[in-house]
């Protein structure tokens, strides 16, 4: 079919107005109100001389409130652990073959992702629906967030493991869990190990996250100054928080690099 050269100029002029009606139109629907920055300009002022006027006399409230949320991570991922290495082997395809061995490790991965897909802030309003708000409710988030990554994670592990040290095993005649003891572990510890010092990294970053929503720890008394204006005092938290992040991310960092 031949096209007539006039249709070309007109087809990218169709675009060009397509796209600048669809902007238009999320402007409008997203309510983009660019005269709101130079009428809510004083306010920022007054925001920016608080957030540089730190009141320090929360410094001690501050740490004790970031021990609290550092425990949360590290009580989510001690609990997390074994439950996630035990059902790790469940989700390895290499170690679950067979007609009922095969269906269990399909429903364990459904389940897993399922549950990775709920961002653990919603399990956080979850569980403070349920127990109530505080450092537990974000303790449970954190725990089941972290069993089915870390069971992700270690069980794809375990899929990439060397298999001759299983045939070899197998070829003995040893049972499941002796393959398990005497193939399977020395070779994962190490990787094992290293992601769950990742996930604690995660935890201790989730773990301020979750206390916004009734999770408890800083990330919760944070929420209450922003929401009450009191900059001064948040900007005392969120240093804290900086700080705390930095740290844990180089401490991980430098252990998981000992672990590789």
């Amino acid at each position: 079919m031949l096209h007539r050269p006039w249709q070309k100029p007109l087809t990218g002029w169709l675009v060009v107005f397509s796209i600048m009606a669809t902007t238009a139109a999320a402007v409008a629907i997203a309510r983009v109100e660019p005269s709101r920055l130079v009428t809510g300009f004083e306010k920022t002022i007054k925001f920016w001389r608080a957030i540089f006027s730190p009141n320090w006399d929360l410094t001690v409230l501050g740490l004790k409130l970031l021990g609290e949320t550092l425990f949360m991570a590290i009580v989510a991922t001690a609990l997390a652990v074994p439950v996630a290495a035990a059902l790790s082997f469940f989700a390895a395809r290499n170690l679950m073959q067979g007609p009922i061995a095969r269906p269990v490790y399909v429903l364990l991965r459904m389940i897993g992702s399922f549950t990775r897909s709920v961002d653990a802030i919603i399990w956080a309003i979850i569980f403070a629906v349920w127990v109530g708000t505080g450092s537990f409710a974000g303790v449970l988030a954190l725990w089941i967030h972290s069993i089915v990554d870390l069971m992700k994670l270690y069980g794809e592990q375990i899929e990439a493991i060397d298999p001759g040290p299983v045939e070899a095993i197998t070829a003995t005649g040893a049972n499941r869990l002796q393959v398990i003891r005497y193939a399977v572990i020395p070779q994962i510890i190490n990787p094992f190990l290293s992601f769950t010092l990742y996930r604690w990294d995660i935890n201790v970053r989730m773990a301020t996250v979750v206390g916004v929503v009734g999770g408890g720890g800083i990330g919760f008394r944070l929420y209450q100054y922003l929401r009450g204006w009191a900059f001064p005092e948040a900007t005392v938290l969120t240093i804290i928080i900086v700080v705390m992040v930095w740290a844990i991310d180089w401490l991980s960092a430098r252990l998981r690099e000992k672990l590789a």
